[in-house]
């Protein structure tokens, strides 16, 4: 019997019409590594990109075992566990949060959805040329639409030999062996605005302060309520950390709390935090919107929302984001928020935080303040 793909689910990731847990490249994935994968032992084969566990589980349904798993996503990483746990094959992998060298050491399979980004691929491929198995065969697939000559090139610059698979589906395969040259990730580095940035590939903005964050932060008042070490600033979906860095540095007795549930985004919100000597002042941590904050605990929110799961554009995420915010705040407290204009969610924070009134607007973004009812 196949592994029942159409009974994976995302949640608590979101849910709704277009967005599925396992799609034709996650198929075409394991179809093209199979005869490769049964030769590998426990602890061989490990899974970099598997959006809700398709790949990992796939692969323990057909016996592998000890397979590493590393998803950036924090709700990716938890549909992974959930659908383990459904399909009895929790003991089948190890979820790794980092994307780091025990994720890869010693694999002599790595199965591995392309990301969007050159750059991110480029951390990758280095990062498992540098500690694989010298046999080791990279399968890297995706939807052709998201895909680039330019990735054959990226995969070239650690591997010897790049093949090609026939397509299926709308969906195809780059296979990568011969390693050399690998390297560590590192992050990208910039000064804007009298303040140092850093980013892994991936993170949304880069190292640099994107137009919306900039227009928000133009606009946050002088003083703000709280930013003590009780009621530290909260600054969700903080990416590369630039709002946390910028709030710490120009109110240097003030406590923010940065979070996100990109890995990829904690780690560069961290090193942006160490570069701007603020680390000590600004906690950062991996969260599902502001999971470990109590009810109404918070006099002030920033956010800038993300419309991004994975390749799909939604406006389901914001909203979850807002609630989040508001269950936090406590009567009184302020969301500072920046989002595209087009968008038009002043409605929804009217709706799920309380009185909404806009602060700034430009051609593309809209800076609004929500005070919780």
């Amino acid at each position: 019997m196949s592994f029942p793909f159409d009974a994976l689910r995302r949640a608590p990731d979101i849910e709704g019409p277009g967005l599925v847990a396992a799609d034709a490249a996650d198929r075409l994935l394991l179809d093209e590594s199979r005869s490769v994968r049964e030769g590998c032992g426990p602890n061989e084969l490990t899974v970099i990109g598997d959006a809700y566990g398709a790949l990992a589980l796939g692969a323990a349904w057909e016996g592998a075992r000890g397979i590493r798993v590393h998803q950036d996503a924090l709700t990716g990483e938890q549909a992974i566990d959930a659908n383990a746990e459904r399909a009895d094959l929790r003991g089948a992998i190890a979820v790794h949060p980092e994307l780091d060298a025990d994720v890869v050491q010693g694999a002599r399979v790595v199965l591995l959805r392309l990301p969007r980004s050159l750059d991110a691929l480029r951390d990758v491929a280095g990062l498992i040329a540098a500690h694989a198995a010298p046999d080791v065969v990279v399968f890297a697939g995706g939807r052709i639409k998201h895909m680039s000559i330019a990735m054959n090139a990226v995969l070239g610059e650690f591997f010897t030999r790049v093949d090609v698979t026939h397509a299926r589906q709308k969906s195809r395969v780059l296979v990568a062996r011969g390693p050399r040259s690998g390297r560590d990730p590192l992050p990208a580095a910039a000064r804007v605005d009298g303040l140092e940035l850093r980013a892994y590939a991936g993170t949304f903005g880069g190292a640099r302060l994107d137009a919306g964050t900039r227009l928000l932060l133009a606009h946050l008042p002088p003083t703000l309520p709280g930013g003590t070490s009780d009621d530290p600033w909260l600054d969700l979906a903080c990416g590369n950390g630039v709002i946390g860095a910028w709030l710490a540095v120009r109110h240097p007795d003030a406590r923010v709390r940065s979070s996100d549930p990109s890995a990829v985004a904690v780690a560069s919100a961290r090193a942006t935090l160490a570069a701007n000597g603020v680390s000590g002042r600004v906690e950062v941590v991996r969260a599902d919107a502001l999971d470990g904050r109590a009810d109404a605990s918070a006099s002030v929110v920033t956010l800038n929302p993300p419309f991004h799961s994975g390749a799909a554009v939604t406006d389901r995420i914001a909203p979850h984001l807002f609630a989040d915010a508001a269950r936090v705040l406590r009567p009184g407290g302020e969301l500072w928020c920046v989002w595209n204009s087009p968008l038009g969610y002043r409605g929804e924070l009217e709706r799920l935080v309380g009185p909404t009134r806009q602060v700034a607007r430009d051609p593309r973004f809209t800076v609004t303040v929500s005070t919780r009812r």
